[in-house]
């Protein structure tokens, strides 16, 4: 008998000919496996090898053919690693021959860290079309903008129509409702024509709960631990080997085939391994060997709410060798310094001192006790290069998890929400934004499902109230599984002509542009830059250094003018207004502060402006 080791299993239909392709499955739970064609009914026996992997080849068949397999004669199920899933999460999988798509990115290069700008989208609700081809002919609007990477929530095949893709379970599986596989490649080949990056949001730390038959052809999940969404991936116990290639091959398969440029990875906190080498880490490893094999650059960004700067610590240093995460605490400090929200784990913020370590240092909770979490939180990354640290103000998490969805600036208004637009761009670590805040989009983006079983709809329901308790959010939920829900959640694009929205567009652009323009707003030195408060007021002064000079931004997040003293650190007189959230033709008033500043002045309510210093050396 032939041996493959599990670790080393090729993952899905691999084409091997014209029209002939093998098959490959790992089914340690299976005695027997045939090979199911249901359009010609032919059923093919598929040899047995050690290690608990089946496989067989056959000729005679196209792209676009269905297939299916039979475990023990009993159950017929889809292929786990399937690359197609025409007919929803229940139906056969379909061949796809991924090498057949003529790309045209030879030569494209993601930008490099400190000029990565995010854009995270839903696909289905991103435009009314909700597909892949309907996102391209938005491009032009996300270049315009200053966009440099297109950040794509989950698209892997999940049951019925919509969904945020977090109830995916076929990994492998680009969603038909959105375009499938080829409609998946043109907006990637779109996107680096376009001179994007593309991010793709992958989840490995949970399959969802509907069309998840992983667990009927081998041990893919645990009961030695639990994630708040269901079933943990077994990454370290029996026959773990091979699930953890199916996840790492998983990734490569999304680089190598697809040419994404980088990966989300969604709540590392719950990928669970007491192995000697944590998942996480291998991944890191996996994606670094295959772009020095490849002469590619790729990307991997967690997200985690543990603080550990161990996650995007090189290798080399005992780290994880990620590049970059999402950091929660930038937004909860900004969210609840302007909102004034206190419940649920807003909390544990709110001040101005934590607006200001966030703005310095990226992590709040470094070592400090978390009333929300009970204990202690976090370590320091102060040392680290701040662009590791992916900040915003909206993403589909901070605004969907919220009982009716609301935006930041349905909550805070349009002058206050343009004085955190500054603090984010202008800050250190790299700024992402949510479809639609270029604008101050005002629909919600709200949680959807089209589950296929009416109890589990029923359950979701049930378990999005629970889930509201904590933050006592009034007002009745939005019916997740209702298809107004779904609809009411997508940007309106006709707004961007209205005179307000236009001119909140023109206020990102201006932002993004005088980053994009600036090594001083690229900088990613921590100690070159120096955030201060302005008096009692509720005001803070952030200065940014770097060969071009220095950057003094001032904030005041009042609902009245605040008169505060400035301290600044080099001579005023030699510093010049370029922005001014004020102007008219950003939405202001049209008061704007005066040219060049002193060392006394009143800062307008929800003022935001920023003043360049010219200097000829690099600090």
């Amino acid at each position: 008998m032939q041996r493959i080791l599990p670790g080393s299993l090729p993952v899905g239909p691999q084409k091997t000919g014209p029209a002939s392709w093998r098959f490959t499955v790992w089914a340690p739970r299976c005695r027997h496996l045939d090979l199911i064609l249901p359009e010609t009914g032919t059923a093919v026996p598929m040899e047995r090898l050690a290690g608990g992997c089946f496989t067989v080849e056959r000729a005679g068949l196209a792209a676009g053919a269905r297939y299916l397999f039979s475990l023990d004669g009993r159950l017929r199920r889809p292929d786990p690693a399937s690359r197609h899933q025409p007919d929803d999460v229940h139906g056969p999988s379909a061949l796809v021959d991924v090498a057949a798509f003529a790309w045209t990115d030879a030569g494209f290069v993601p930008p490099p860290p400190n000029r990565r700008v995010y854009y995270e989208i839903h696909v289905g609700t991103f435009t009314p079309e909700g597909t892949f081809a309907a996102v391209i002919a938005r491009l032009p609007h996300l270049r315009e903008l200053g966009v440099t990477c297109l950040e794509l929530m989950p698209v892997s095949q999940f049951p019925g129509g919509r969904n945020w893709g977090y109830d995916g379970v076929a990994p492998f599986a680009p969603c038909q409702a959105y375009g499938g596989p080829a409609g998946l490649a043109r907006l990637v080949d779109a996107c680096h024509a376009h001179g994007l990056a593309v991010v793709l949001d992958v989840v490995y730390n949970h399959l969802g709960p509907e069309g998840n038959y992983l667990r009927d052809f081998g041990p893919y999940f645990t009961d030695r631990y639990r994630t708040p969404w269901g079933e943990a991936v077994n990454y370290d116990g029996p026959g773990s080997a091979a699930v953890r290639a199916f996840f790492l091959q998983n990734a490569l398969y999304w680089l190598r085939d697809y040419h994404i440029d980088g990966l989300r990875l969604d709540a590392v906190h719950a990928i669970y391994d007491q192995g000697p080498v944590h998942f996480v880490a291998e991944l890191a490893e996996t994606v670094a060997a295959w772009q020095a094999a490849a002469g590619r650059r790729a990307f991997l960004v967690a997200e985690t709410h543990l603080n550990d700067p161990a996650v995007i610590t090189d290798t080399s240093c005992g780290g994880m060798g990620l590049d970059g995460l999402w950091n929660d605490d930038f937004h909860h400090a900004v969210h609840a310094w302007l909102t004034g929200e206190k419940r649920g784990y807003y909390a544990d913020y709110g001040g101005r001192d934590d607006v200001a370590t966030a703005l310095a240092d990226g992590f709040v909770y470094a070592g400090r006790p978390s009333a929300f979490f009970g204990h202690v939180r976090g370590r320091s990354a102060g040392h680290l290069p701040a662009d590791r640290f992916v900040n915003c103000l909206q993403n589909h998490d901070q605004i969907g998890n919220r009982a009716r969805g609301e935006r930041l600036v349905t909550l805070v208004g349009t002058d206050a929400a343009r004085l955190a637009s500054a603090l984010l761009i202008l800050s250190p670590g790299s700024p992402l934004l949510f479809m639609g805040e270029e604008w101050g989009e005002t629909n919600p983006f709200c949680y959807f499902i089209s589950h296929l079983d009416a109890g589990l709809v029923e359950a979701v329901r049930r378990g999005r109230r629970r889930e509201f308790a904590r933050f006592r959010w009034r007002g009745a939920v939005p019916d997740p599984f209702d298809g107004a829900t779904f609809a009411a959640s997508r940007p309106d694009w006709g707004r961007l002509a209205a005179p307000d929205n236009a001119a909140m567009l023109a206020w990102y652009r201006a932002l993004l542009a005088l980053r994009a323009a600036s090594p001083a707003l690229r900088e990613t030195r921590r100690h070159l830059t120096r955030v201060w408060p302005l008096g009692d007021a509720k005001a803070l002064a952030m200065e940014r250094r770097g060969a071009d000079g220095r950057f003094l931004c001032l904030v005041n997040a009042a609902a009245r003018p605040a008169r505060v003293g400035l301290g600044a650190s080099a001579p005023l007189r030699e510093y010049a207004r370029v922005l001014d959230a004020g102007e008219a033709r950003f939405g202001g008033a049209g008061r704007l502060m005066p040219e060049r500043p002193a060392a006394t002045l009143t800062l307008p309510a929800f003022g935001a402006v920023v003043y360049q210093r010219q200097e000829d050396a690099a600090p």
